[in-house]
């Protein structure tokens, strides 16, 4: 039996979860038209391939990847490309950004795939390359891309693959979800991963608070000869972040400022682990996932397999969404989502719930009062920071201090604002200290840019003002002995050659 170790901090808000029937998935009806962003993902935007008025098929690239940091964008449904331009998404910022409008023709007609079935015999760099390709990114945060994640390269060698089905936030069921209806799509996927990884051995973790799922993925694991365990622990929010399951799990702490490959470790979501099988066995690109739609405003709370693209509106109004007057939609869950300012936005790799809460399920936050530095912040940080401090010096906009007590540590789980009495936004001021830090980090580095660009130009510059004297340093030295050689004064030799000059250009015409 696993040793179950314990996280500094934690709480235990109300889990909401039954509210959306989790293990059932309902379907929907297909949009007319889909708002495909080009960065859906952690990294660079995608480079369009298509152009407007051209007809796709399902499982078309609809934009190729720019970079290392970048995956491809594939069409979810067949349909023709009536826009390229910039359209509200979901983001905490509420900006804007360059999208493919995908008009739907209700065929669903798609490309031929062609998989890897033998995968065992394969190089894990072909299969990691496959994984990029199908557009693959991690769908349980920020959306690293998964290819990335999978080569951590040689100095960094992995010992053990970690399956994080915690799911610890309130209301949020779509990993339980998956786990329940493709329990044997994902043990093969987590065998592939660790196969590509070269992991020794692959861990699942899931809170108990998911029996269900707990006992498909074991009964899955069962039917296979491979060294999975599977492990339960005490639900606790954010027992979810990766670093925190990590230490429940092994007892080992990421170092600060590292990740989990720098101990031997990489941690991936259980709908990462499955859109893996689905590139490797049947080559099929990501371009559909399960989303939590929920919250008392909705009068049918389900999960469904919902197109990525898919407005939020559609998704919400198919569902019977009753909306109040000051109503909010938040993408994700009440701890670390966000209120979605547009409901055209879509539906993205990294969207796992929609909540639409009514205003007494979800009460407005009270306006904040002065800190009466009372504790209960830094007891229930799972980080163990001291999240008072980092209050005052965010404020204070100190950034020395802020980088001291390890702001970077900050996993933004809420858990700090949660259980504050004076209901203070701790985490709105952590998240715009990063930012500032981040800003400040890069107007360094244009700094240093432009003063190493300067210096090199200035010695550049010295250096070919020292070959130039060189040159003529050289040339005199050769005049002076040639005339030396011949006998004549190199000095009067000079005055007789000007003088012959000016006598030429007096006689011309």
């Amino acid at each position: 039996m696993r040793a179950i170790h314990t996280i500094h901090g934690g709480i235990h808000p109300p889990e909401r979860k039954a509210l959306s029937q989790p293990g059932k998935l309902q379907p929907l009806a297909l949009p007319p038209s889909l708002v495909l962003p080009l960065n859906q993902h952690l990294g660079g935007p995608a480079r369009p391939v298509i152009n407007v008025g051209e007809s796709v098929l399902g499982g078309q690239v609809l934009a190729e990847a720019s970079g290392v940091m970048s995956v491809p964008v594939h069409a979810p449904t067949s349909g023709t490309v009536r826009a390229i331009e910039r359209r509200p998404i979901a983001h905490a910022s509420g900006l804007e950004d360059i999208c493919i409008e995908l008009e739907t023709d209700g065929q669903d007609q798609w490309v031929a795939f062609e998989g890897i079935p033998h995968w065992r015999d394969c190089e894990p760099a072909i299969l990691a390359e496959q994984v990029r390709n199908a557009g693959i990114a991690g769908m349980g945060g920020a959306g690293f891309p998964t290819a990335v994640k999978l080569t951590p390269g040689p100095q960094r060698p992995i010992e053990l693959l970690l399956i994080n089905g915690t799911e610890c936030e309130p209301y949020i069921t779509a990993d339980d979800t998956l786990m329940q209806r493709y329990a044997d799509q994902l043990i093969e996927g987590t065998t592939i991963l660790a196969h590509i990884l070269g992991a020794d051995s692959i861990l699942i973790g899931i809170e108990d608070n998911k029996p269900e799922a707990i006992a498909c993925v074991q009964a899955a694991v069962d039917q296979i000869d491979a060294p999975i365990e599977v492990a339960s622990f005490p639900t606790k929010y954010p027992s979810g972040g990766e670093k925190q399951v990590i230490e429940i799990l092994t007892g080992m702490q990421v170092p600060s400022g590292g990740i989990p490959a720098d101990i031997g470790i990489v941690c991936l979501n259980p709908g990462t682990a499955v859109a893996v099988q689905q590139a490797i066995i049947e080559g099929k690109p990501l371009t559909h996932r399960i989303v939590t739609l929920t919250g008392e405003a909705l009068s049918q709370p389900c999960n469904t397999l919902a197109c990525l693209g898919t407005p939020i509106a559609h998704l919400l109004q198919a569902v019977g969404w009753a909306p109040e007057g000051q109503q909010r939609v938040i993408h994700g869950g009440p701890m670390m989502g966000f209120a979605v300012s547009n409901l055209d936005a879509p539906v993205t790799k990294i969207t796992n719930c929609l909540l639409a809460p009514t205003e007494s399920e979800l009460p407005l936050p009270e306006e904040p009062q002065p800190c009466i530095r009372c504790g209960h912040c830094a007891e229930a940080c799972p980080a163990s920071l001291l999240p008072q401090q980092l209050y005052w010096y965010a404020r204070a906009k100190d950034q020395e201090q802020l980088a001291a007590h390890r702001l970077f540590d900050c996993i933004e789980c809420g858990a700090c604002a949660y259980v504050c009495p004076s209901h203070i936004p701790l985490v709105q001021y952590y998240r715009a200290a990063k930012g500032q830090i981040r800003d400040s980090e890069q107007e360094r580095k244009r700094s240093d840019n432009s003063r190493a660009r300067f210096e090199a130009r200035e010695q550049r510059l010295e250096e070919e003002a020292a070959a130039r004297e060189a040159k003529r340093a050289a040339r005199k030295a050769a005049a002076q002995q040639q005339a030396e050689s011949d006998g004549v004064d190199p000095v009067q030799a000079a005055i007789e050659r000007a003088k012959a000059k000016k006598a030429q250009q007096d006689a011309a015409p």
